[in-house]
């Protein structure tokens, strides 16, 4: 009998050929996943974004290939999108913003008319400080001019402020991106919605305090500043910082060389600011073992209320443990000596930056791709934070919340098939780590495993193959797998099958591509975006039904 299944099969079908009867597309690797509906890849881009580009795709194509989908998501239903920009910026569930600023932009110049009204209406809430603002104007400006209503929606913004916000909105972001408070005022043109509004708006335009504006108690930040300018006596000028809740931003560079100073600071300041300073901070001796400083910000870091209020993301506070514990920054000279309970209180503030996760009580199987493409590109844009890396970071929230859970590693060898592990078997490891090591120590770890080529059908085959009985299997890829003799949907298939179990797939994506391996007709498969804060809670409870 010639055996034509080995040529053409539903069951086995390799990676670098579409499943017989599916509809499946080449990912950028040459192997064959789905391709993700316009609506999930734009909730990949609004979280992930495009810097770095990936292994396979460069950055430039990479962000032209996202904005296509943004704007193919505007066509077929402008308002739509408009909410999905709004509820992941609006939650912090990005590690940066830009990505929903920018999306925004285009839906208010290059969208329909209910479009534009939506999208301006939303600048507020997308647009929170006086930075995003500046980023807006600078994205929009590349879709076209300020009509009028780019001109209303900015001038409604500095109008809708408070007088004592609107005064530290532009006292502390002055400038960004080669625009400032001048130029989007004298664009924008806005009618004063109160006299302390139109004095504010004056000094910034003209960079003069005008009559009778110091007392007007809106101006007492501004005129703190200008103060600060004139007073050399450091002790003193600590006091009115703390008195007046000056931030960083509106101080005299030269002061800022005074831990005396930095402890003023730390009053008023938010939490992303006092997650980025952590260097500097101990440069000038404020953060020192067993110093007050010390336990006063490491109190503040493992504040799970305050994380959450500031909108701190996950990737943040990773990216800073990786620069602090380093002693060294990434792209300065700077350097510092690291304060071991300050690593300690980043390591608790990963985990509280998440949402609460009700724990689903199931039998999960962690599955990190470790392939070369994976160590390329750069996730929200942050240095050395590489899909490889912040996966196994990612990973580490579900163990942390899941008991009976178990890590593997895989990669399948350069030339596609064999192994790194195991005499020429299937690339795949069993990874003793745990959440009750410290994060670092896991990513660096991590970073230091063997890559190949990339074959996600591997965690299945392996579980079948030692008889591992998993309820959920969770892989955290880039999704261009290629490598494999099976695809991971087949493969997942004939584990239900060998064992028994009704096992579910979910995948989570660490690159903005438009691919997945998970089969959109299975309902026991699920894509979810990798780094979403969201994405825990999100796989719990798809474990969970």
């Amino acid at each position: 009998m010639f055996k034509y299944t080995k040529m053409f099969s539903t069951k086995i079908t390799p990676q670098r050929e579409a499943i017989p009867g599916s509809i499946q597309v080449p990912n950028s690797a040459g192997g064959y996943t789905w391709q993700l509906d316009d609506w999930a890849r734009l909730d990949r881009f609004l979280v992930l974004g495009s810097e770095g580009g990936t292994f396979y795709v460069g950055e430039r194509d990479l962000t032209v290939d996202n904005a296509n989908v943004v704007r193919r998501c505007l066509v077929a239903d402008g308002p739509r999108t408009i909410h999905r920009i709004v509820a992941i910026s609006d939650a912090g569930r990005a590690p940066k913003n830009d990505p929903a600023i920018f999306s925004l932009a285009m839906a208010a110049k290059l969208g329909d008319e209910a479009t534009r009204r939506a999208a301006y209406a939303a600048l507020p809430k997308v647009c929170r400080i006086g930075t995003h603002l500046m980023h807006f104007a600078e994205y929009a400006q590349g879709f076209g001019g300020w009509g009028r209503g780019m001109r209303k929606a900015v001038g409604s913004w500095f109008n809708a402020r408070p007088p004592a916000d609107l005064a530290l909105q532009l006292a502390k972001y002055q400038s960004r991106d080669g625009w400032s408070n001048r130029d989007l005022l004298r664009l924008a043109h806005p009618r004063a919605a109160s006299p302390s509004h139109d004095r504010l708006f004056a000094w910034a335009v003209k960079g003069e305090i005008p009559d009778g504006a110091l007392e007007d108690p809106a101006f007492a930040l501004i005129a703190a500043m200008t103060e600060l300018k004139h007073i050399t006596d450091v002790a003193m000028a600590a006091q009115l910082i703390r008195e007046r809740r000056v931030p960083r931003e509106c101080v005299p560079t030269e002061l800022l060389q005074h831990a005396v100073i930095w402890d003023a600071l730390l009053g008023a300041m938010p939490m992303t600011a006092l997650i980025r300073n952590l260097a500097t901070m101990t440069r000038v001796g404020l953060l020192a073992p067993g110093s007050a400083g010390t336990k006063r910000v490491a109190a503040m870091l493992q504040d799970r209320e305050r994380l959450t209020k500031a909108r701190v993301h996950p990737i943040g506070v990773l990216a800073a443990l990786m620069t602090y514990k380093a002693g060294r920054g990434v792209r300065g000279s700077g350097t510092w000596e690291p304060v071991a309970s300050i690593v300690d209180a980043l390591d608790v503030a990963f985990y509280a930056s998440f949402k609460a996760i009700v724990p689903a009580g199931k039998r999960m199987l962690l599955a990190l791709d470790v392939s070369g493409s994976m160590a390329s590109g750069a996730v929200a844009g942050v240095p050395n934070l590489t899909p490889r890396i912040a996966s196994a970071a990612m990973a580490l929230v579900t163990a942390a919340t899941e008991r009976d859970h178990a890590f593997v590693a895989f990669t399948s060898a350069p030339g596609g098939y064999g192994g790194q592990w195991g005499g020429g078997q299937s690339g795949i490891t069993s990874l003793s780590i745990s959440p009750r090591q410290r994060l670092d120590d896991v990513v660096s770890d991590v970073g230091k495993l063997p890559m190949g080529g990339t074959d996600c059908a591997l965690p299945m085959i392996w579980a079948q193959k030692h008889r591992v009985d998993v309820d959920t299997f969770c892989v955290y890829t880039d999704n261009e797998t290629w490598a494999g003799s099976v695809h991971p949907a087949q493969a997942l298939r004939a584990y239900r099958d060998a064992r028994g179990i009704s096992a579910k797939l979910v995948v989570v994506g660490m690159t903005s591509t438009g691919f997945s391996i998970a089969d959109p007709n299975d309902a026991g498969m699920l894509d979810v975006v990798g780094f979403d804060t969201s994405t825990p809670p999100v796989i719990a409870d798809f474990a969970r039904v």
